[in-house]
This record gives structure tokens, C-alpha cells and sequence, in this order.
């Protein structure tokens, strides 16, 4: 089943108040590419994903949370699921991919989480098994979690309440929970906006799945770590309904976004997170378009990297 039922204005703009204590408002800044910039960077793990974990957790019964929290991640939902976990006060187990960025594995850790590392096939064959549903704690799916995808919808008021008038949304694209969510808000709230997603031709999933009709043999080739995510055929059934367009911007572009991020508009932004401006300045912007920079969590060694590339 791809369709998340009853996802209406109310119920968006009740999990936007749910979560109000929980996460924070991010800004809405102007960017010299003439568009807008959404800094979920700004959030309190570095990344739009609290929004979706808090909603998530936020569902289950007291007793079931207590167990503890378990999900799998290339790190910004890792973060996520231990900074929930902290804040309700139980324990969290992440597996994340062995070639996580050290900021990200280091940042669960200090959050009092237990970070376990598998390789890329290893982690994916975990997943395909579905090795959760043997394990005691609640496990919450990174970006094919219904609650998740509903939490995600809170960013659409923020944006409506700061630009009444937005036409146009870009949003980068990795296991698809973040575009899902904004594109069913904004369906509940103002349908005329078009939501567009974005990937680097360094790992072009959705648009190769949706070109070949099924899952592609990729592997990735880009700095866009948090875009890595393996094929889902649930979340293939609702991307292909809910986002109208799709990006693909190529890696050397996107590498040098990063530098421009840092360097014109004073934003650390880690590869997912640039992949959005990356897209407004490569097809050009009116003022009533928004680019979601989703996070910030880039290693001091590949900023310093990519500034003198």
C-alpha cells in the first residue's frame, strides 16, 4: 500500500504544533541565486530528521518506547533516532554504514547511543531480512516509516507561514521520507506548489528506477552521503505520485555548491544538504522558490576539501 491515509490540513498543522517543543522553527534566507534557502541545518541534530523521529516515537506506547529505539542510517537519521532516544530517556541502537562520516558516528556516540557499523551489502542484505523484527527495541524505519513521512509535513506550515506565496519547492532525494512528507503537506495545504525532486548523477536511484521501472544496480559515487539510500518499491510507488519533477545535477557541480554555500551565503552545508541550491542555480530561480538545504553535518577535513577544489 503506498497511500498514507488522512493526511489533511488539520492533521499537518497538528503535528507541526506536536512537534513545536521538540524541534525549531528554521529560517527561510534569500540566496544570490534568487530563491530561498530553508536551513533544516539548523536543526538541533544538524538535520531535518528530528522532525520525522520525535513524530514517529511520539505514536508508540510508553512501554514499547521504554525497550529503547533502533533504526538504520548513513548518519543524519543515526543522529536523529539518538537525540529521541536521549530526550525520552531510553536506550538507541543505530546500524549505520562503515563508511559513515566520523562526524556523524561521533555525534551518536556523544548523544549516549550505540552506533553499529556494517558494510554497504552486509547493512543492505539487514535490511532486506528485515532483522528488526527479531530485535527487542521499537524499530523506526528512516524514511518508509508512515509517522516519519507525516512528521516531515510540519516543515510545509513554516514555509507557508513565512511565504504565502511559494510556488516551488526542491528537495533533495534519498530514500525519498523528507520529499514524501513535504509534497502530502503541501498537497493539504496550498496543491498548486510544485514539488521538485533532486539527486546527484553520482547516484541517480529514483530517476533510473523510474526510467527502468524497477530497481537499478548502482553504486555510489557521490559526496551526497544521506542520498545513498537503497531502492524501496513502496517508496518508488509514491514518489512517482507525489513529486512532479526531478533534477539531476551533476557531482562536480554539486562539490562546488558546497564552497559556494560556505563562501556566499555563510552556510555549512554537508552534499545532500547543497544538493537543493545546486538544483536552483542550475535551472535558474524566481523569488517564490524554496530550496531545502536538509543538513549541515559535513567533516571539517571535506569542507577544507571541497574550498580548495
Amino acid at each position: 500500500m503506498t497511500a498514507i491515509a488522512g493526511v489533511d490540513a488539520a492533521r499537518v498543522r497538528e503535528v507541526a504544533r506536536m512537534l513545536a517543543p521538540h524541534i525549531r522553527r528554521t529560517p527561510l534566507i534569500p540566496t544570490p541565486a534568487g530563491g530561498f534557502l530553508k536551513l533544516e541545518s539548523l536543526q538541533p541534530t544538524g538535520s531535518f530528521k528530528v522532525r520525522g523521529f520525535f513524530a514517529a516515537a511520539n505514536i508508540v506506547d510508553r512501554e514499547r518506547v521504554a525497550r529503547g529505539l533502533l533504526t538504520v542510517s548513513a548518519g543524519n537519521a543515526a543522529l536523529a533516532c539518538a537525540y529521541v532516544a536521549r530526550a525520552l530517556r531510553v536506550p538507541c541502537r543505530v546500524v549505520m554504514l562503515d563508511t559513515a562520516p566520523a562526524l556523524k558516528v561521533n555525534g551518536v556516540r556523544d548523544l549516549g547511543a550505540n552506533p553499529v557499523l556494517m558494510p554497504r551489502d552486509r547493512l543492505f542484505e539487514w535490511i532486506a531480512a528485515r532483522a528488526w523484527d527479531h530485535d527487542p527495541e521499537v524499530f523506526i524505519h528512516p524514511f518508509a516509516d508512515d509517522a516519519v513521512i507525516v512528521g516531515h509535513s510540519s516543515i510545509v506550515p513554516e514555509i507557508l507561514a513565512d511565504m504565502p506565496d511559494v510556488e516551488r519547492v526542491i528537495v533533495p532525494v534519498g530514500g525519498g521520507g523528507l520529499i514524501s512528507g513535504i509534497a502530502l503537506g503541501f498537497a493539504a495545504l496550498k496543491p498548486s506548489v510544485q514539488v521538485v525532486g533532486v539527486q546527484s548523477d553520482g547516484y541517480p536511484l529514483w530517476q533510473q528506477a523510474f526510467a527502468t521501472n524497477g530497481p537499478p544496480t548502482l553504486s555510489p559515487g557521490t559526496i551526497a552521503d544521506g542520498t545513498s539510500a537503497p531502492f524501496n518499491p513502496v517508496m518508488f510507488e509514491r514518489l512517482r505520485a507525489l513529486v512532479h519533477e526531478w533534477v539531476l545535477v551533476p557531482e562536480a557541480m554539486l562539490r562546488r555548491t558546497v564552497a559556494r554555500l560556505a563562501t556566499e551565503v555563510k552556510v555549512v552545508a554537508e552534499g545532500a544538504g547543497a544538493l537543493a541550491y545546486a538544483a536552483m542555480i542550475q535551472q535558474g530561480s524566481s523569488p517564490r522558490t524554496v530550496a531545502i538545504l536538509s543538513g549541515g553535518n559535513l567533516d571539517a577535513s571535506r569542507l577544507a576539501e571541497l574550498l580548495t577544489e
